[in-house]
């Protein structure tokens, strides 16, 4: 997952928290949802060129170089690393949330 998208995700997540109008919960919830599932088919696009790239190299491709195969090897390992990271912390706060007395 490139800077790019990254920054277009956050600047989709900001939009949608900013947003004051919202007709019912529902529709914000597939719209989150949605969301979600976008972004971890992009890490997952990600992690599929760089096996693709890394494939092309060792099969000896003369237009596949070192360091583009290195770059889109890190930039899959950076996004599924963010990807389990936002995990984490949904799920730290599902379960302070759910800690919470009524």
């Amino acid at each position: 997952m490139s800077t790019e998208a990254i920054n277009n995700i956050l600047s989709q997540i900001r939009a949608h928290s900013l947003r004051q109008d919202e007709p019912n919960a529902a529709s914000s919830k597939g719209e989150f949802a949605e969301l979600l599932a976008a972004s971890i088919e992009q890490v997952a696009k990600a992690q599929q060129e760089a096996d693709e790239m890394k494939a092309a190299f060792e099969a000896g491709m003369e237009d596949m170089e070192l360091p583009e195969v290195m770059i889109a090897s890190q930039k899959a390992s950076l996004a599924f690393e963010t990807t389990v990271e936002v995990r984490n912390r949904l799920l730290a706060a599902y379960q302070e949330i759910m800690s919470m007395q009524v």
